[in-house]
This record gives C-alpha cells, sequence and structure tokens, in this order.
C-alpha cells in the first residue's frame, strides 16, 4: 500500500468504515527509508533519462514535496549534479531540506526557475496551469507521487494551442505566451511508465514486509480490532537483518551488559 493508500485507510478509520484490521506497511521503516528514498528516488530518475535523454548536470531541477520519496529524488538528482530546489508545505520537512543544503522556494517561484520538475506530494494540484505557464520553455514535468492529478493534465489540455509527442512517453504542450512544457508519462509514475520501476534489490524488502504483516494478522492470538495499525518493529529488524545476511554485510550486537544499561537508570545518571 502507497501513502496515499494509507491515508485513505485512516480516513474511513476514522469515519467508522473500515471493518477489517490492517498494517501500514507504507509506514514500516523498511517500507519509508529503503523503498520509498532509494527505489524511488533511482527509478524516478531512471523514467527521466530514459524518456528525454536529458543531462541533468547543472540543471535546475525542482522537487515538489520533500517526504521519503522526495528526499530520494532530491539526493539522487544531485549526486547527478543537478542544482536541486525542494518545494514543501510542511515547515518541518522545509526546513529539514535547507538544512540539507537544498534551496527551499514556494512553488510559484520555482516555476520560473526550474528546468526539470518532479512532483511527489501525494495530493492534488501539485502544479497548477498557472505553475505551468510560468515555467521556462522546454521545461520538463513528471510525476512520482499519487495518480496522474499531481499536475493539472486537465486544466494543461484545455488551455494548450498543441500538443506533440516528442519522444515515446513525452509530450510538449505549447500554451499561450510562447512557452512549452513537456509533460512525462502523462503524468502517471515516471518510474514505472518510463523505466522499469524499483529494482528487485530494494522491492524485497517491502515484499517481506508484507509477507510477515499478513502472517501477523493471520496467526495472531488475539486477533486486531478494525483500523489502521503499525508494523511491530520487531518485522523491520527482522526484515533487515535477512537482508544484510543476503548481502553478505554483518553488524554488532549488544552485549548482556549494554542491554542492561539501556534498562537501566543507576549508572550514568
Amino acid at each position: 500500500m502507497t501513502s496515499t493508500g494509507v491515508l485513505r485507510a485512516r480516513n474511513m478509520a476514522r469515519e467508522g468504515t473500515l471493518a477489517y484490521p490492517l498494517l501500514a506497511v507504507n509506514d514500516a521503516a523498511t517500507k519509508q527509508l529503503f523503498d520509498n528514498r532509494y527505489g524511488t528516488g533511482q527509478s524516478t530518475l531512471d523514467g527521466i533519462l530514459r524518456a528525454t535523454n536529458v543531462l541533468l548536470a547543472g540543471k535546475v531541477l525542482v522537487v515538489v514535496g520533500y517526504g521519503w520519496c522526495g528526499r530520494g529524488v532530491a539526493a539522487r538528482a544531485r549526486g547527478l549534479g543537478a542544482r536541486v530546489v525542494v518545494c514543501e508545505v510542511d515547515p518541518l520537512k522545509a526546513l529539514e531540506a535547507v538544512m540539507e543544503g537544498y534551496q527551499v522556494l514556494p512553488v510559484a517561484e520555482a516555476a520560473r526557475v526550474g528546468e526539470v520538475f518532479v512532483t511527489v506530494t501525494g495530493n492534488r494540484d501539485a502544479l497548477t496551469v498557472e505553475h505551468l505557464q510560468a515555467m521556462r520553455p522546454g521545461a520538463i514535468v513528471a510525476n512520482a507521487g499519487h495518480f496522474d492529478l499531481e499536475v493539472d493534465l486537465a486544466g494543461l489540455r484545455r488551455v494548450a494551442t498543441a500538443a506533440t509527442e516528442v519522444r515515446p512517453g513525452a509530450v510538449a504542450y505549447d500554451l499561450p505566451g510562447g512557452t512549452r512544457v513537456v509533460v512525462l508519462a502523462e503524468g502517471r509514475l515516471v518510474g514505472q511508465a518510463c523505466a522499469e520501476a524499483h529494482p528487485a534489490e530494494v522491492m524485497d524488502l517491502t515484499f517481506a514486509t508484507q509477507a510477515l504483516a499478513v502472517e501477523l494478522l493471520a496467526t495472531a492470538a488475539d486477533p486486531l480490532p478494525a483500523g489502521v495499525h503499525p508494523v511491530p518493529a520487531a518485522v523491520d529488524e527482522r526484515v533487515a537483518r535477512h537482508k544484510l545476511a543476503a548481502i553478505g554485510v554483518r553488524c554488532d550486537d549488544l552485549t548482556a551488559a549494554q542491554k542492561g544499561y539501556l534498562r537501566g537508570w543507576r549508572l550514568g545518571t
């Protein structure tokens, strides 16, 4: 389940319409820290590069949304030499982006300076027609979150004077005033539509967590009540340990004395 799916499920639970228990695998550490960040980060840029063959080094790439997926896209883009701008509505996430060294701007301002745009908000209208009309000629627009509602494509098609497929999966829209924006994958998830989605080497973490979550739901001695529940930390730890073993990496374990120290309060206080 995606971030949007979990949000919908929580909204259903709040309204009393969710009739069964659900474990929010999307909120598990093995999903957010790895699948969302590294999987989305890589597959999104892979899709953009395959669809456009653009050189990202030196480009201004705008990431709209700085959740775990946005963090991954921003980090991978910076690694390829792009100058990354972040747009956020959450002040804590915006502050985090600043502390990471990214420029943070409102979308209306970023629209005028960006050359490549990636939406990863999980919400609608992250980029409106007004934003698209303000963009530089040839700006590339891609979506890596939610559905094709993150970019107002319906509004774009209403005002566009022409639409031309310039490459497979890339449509250039001519707008009044002389600007042109190139939309990838019809606003759908660019990593899936223009590339091969997340690598199997990161999806195995999510699938393992999903499998263990289903096992937990099916075998729990006391069935969970209807609603959205967190994935137990023990499941995340088990998956992470198996992943480390699979790639031949070892880590340390706490000693008995260290465990006792962490449980106590008399020493070191």
